[in-house]
């Protein structure tokens, strides 16, 4: 009975020996990226649905790859024209940080957790403008801006921000983003 104990033993430790740690995740950040949001009078919505036969986000491995996205005013509806003849720099610049919290609300909505986000990595901001205009990245610094404001240094990703002749629905900016996230 004292072997068969003994032999109990061994083959235990050996199993906890092969058996591995489940780790905690990281911990990204040293505050809390939605109470961050609080701080900035910030309140994230319904993730918008997707206007035609697309997704508003597409996860392959530790990537999100987000569809464009318009900016929502908090009323409802989109703030529309063309920067520069019915816009200027500033309410583009504001419409742009309107589209940040439009893709940061689907971001809340397909992660559930913010503090899961490891990086904003790439934006591509599109601004409806004449072809006279060339501020395009003034404009687009209102949605760098607040991610930045939200999440710090891992906010600061590359990016394009270029002109449109023209955007769906007549939407002031469209902004899409890859965002790397952890699993």
């Amino acid at each position: 009975m004292k072997r068969l104990l003994i032999l109990c033993m061994i083959i235990l430790s050996a199993c906890n020996q092969n058996t591995p740690e489940i780790e905690a995740p990281e911990t990204l950040y040293d505050y809390d990226v939605e109470e961050r949001l609080a701080e900035l009078n910030i309140t994230l919505k319904d993730a918008p649905p997707p206007v035609a036969n697309y997704v508003n986000a597409v996860k392959t491995g530790n990537l999100m790859f987000m569809a464009g996205k318009g900016p929502t005013k908090p009323e409802g509806g989109y703030i529309t024209g063309k920067v520069g003849v019915d816009l200027s720099i500033e309410e583009g610049y504001e419409a742009a940080r309107l589209t940040a919290i439009a893709q940061l609300s689907v971001l809340k909505h397909e992660l559930g957790d913010l503090n899961k986000v490891v990086r904003i990595v790439k934006v591509l901001g599109m601004v409806n403008a004449d072809s006279s205009f060339t501020n395009h990245p003034e404009v687009i610094n209102g949605f760098s801006d607040l991610m930045v404001d939200v999440f710090g240094e891992r906010a600061k990703h590359a990016r394009a921000a270029v002109g449109m002749g023209s955007l769906p629905r007549n939407i002031a900016v469209e902004i899409e983003m890859i965002v790397e996230i952890q699993d």
